[in-house]
């Protein structure tokens, strides 16, 4: 029996779950290029930001080695590996930048410190069945192998039907109480993405396989959702501006569906146009909204809405005449 077929037999009963590592501040993890965690970007792996290979899927049968190569052969940037078995570290710790422990393989714990004892950044995933202790105690063994640095990622639990369902407040609570950076895996569809960022995932696992359109919905709640819900402490210039393409990028988004909604506003009003500007109300928008940004202020916001309101009434006026 092999060394990674024998762990896959120990049961929780015989290893049972250790008190979770626990952290004052969740640290950032760096996978080659790209750096995980709170206060950076949300992180698409499985997108431009970083490519992951599972050699799961071969059962063995295919040359890690080989794998591996193929796979950097069309991708220089950032690159996690799925072991099938112990087998298959060496040719990891060759040629990836993270070891990935995928769901099935998270209770195999000779695996997990075989592969934590490569030195690379590790992103485990939690076992369809496991419990948040029992998913927190893996990192115990990660740290007994000299390598803290632990991502977690959220895959989702059995239920009654085929899919597996996330828990993104078990994703959550996993992030708070370990301190450590937490993903949540969609697989081939991105529909609960915008969710995963909104819960507080510092990135999103996608298939490998994953098709564009999955890719770019992921990136996109990645980009605008995340620069409305989460905050960025970028350390450079260059990271401070792609913080500021993210934020503006969520602007234009916000600014389109509000001359949609002006526009409708325009057909159903009596008097519509400039002629029907209701000032007054202008006035009470730039207040309400001087206590949301309150270092713009009132004088400030005043200028900036009644650009955005005359753009509106501009464009309805051009879209009616060509109606």
């Amino acid at each position: 029996m092999s060394q990674a077929a024998a762990a896959t037999s120990e049961s929780t009963a015989s290893h049972p779950a250790r008190p979770p590592a626990r952290a004052e501040t969740r640290a950032a993890v760096r996978i080659g290029a790209l750096e995980v965690g709170e206060g950076l970007p949300v992180a698409v792996i499985g997108g431009d930001d970083a490519r992951w290979l599972s050699l799961r899927a071969g059962h063995g049968r295919r040359s890690a080695g080989e794998a591996i190569a193929e796979a950097r052969a069309v991708w220089r940037g950032p690159l996690l590996v799925e072991p099938f078995s112990a087998a298959d570290l060496d040719a990891v710790a060759a040629g990836a930048d993270g070891v990935l422990v995928g769901a099935a393989w998270m209770q195999d714990f000779q695996l997990v410190r075989a592969a934590a004892g490569l030195g690379l950044p590790m992103i485990v995933q939690r076992g369809p069945a496991a419990t948040l202790d029992e998913w927190l105690a893996i990192i115990d063994y990660c740290v007994a192998e000299g390598n803290d640095q632990v991502i977690l990622c959220e895959s989702g639990s059995r239920t009654h039907g085929s899919a597996a369902v996330l828990d993104l407040a078990l994703m959550r609570a996993a992030g708070e109480r370990s301190g450590r950076p937490v993903l949540a895996a969609l697989g081939h569809d991105a529909a609960l993405a915008g969710a995963a960022v909104a819960a507080g995932a510092d990135g999103l696992l996608l298939a490998p396989d994953a098709p564009p359109g999955a890719v770019a919905a992921a990136t996109e709640a990645a980009t605008v959702l995340a620069a409305l819900v989460r905050q960025e402490a970028p350390r450079t210039v260059a990271g401070a501006r792609a913080a500021i393409d993210r934020v503006d990028a969520a602007l234009a988004t916000v600014l389109e569906r509000r001359v949609t909604l002006a526009g409708t506003v325009q057909r159903l009003k009596p008097v519509g146009g400039f002629a029907g500007r209701d000032m007054e109300r202008e006035r009470r928008l730039v207040a309400a909204m001087a206590h949301r940004a309150p270092r713009l202020g009132e004088s400030r916001l005043a200028p900036v809405m009644n650009a955005v309101i005359e753009a509106g009434l501009h464009l309805a006026e051009e879209e009616r005449s060509r109606a």
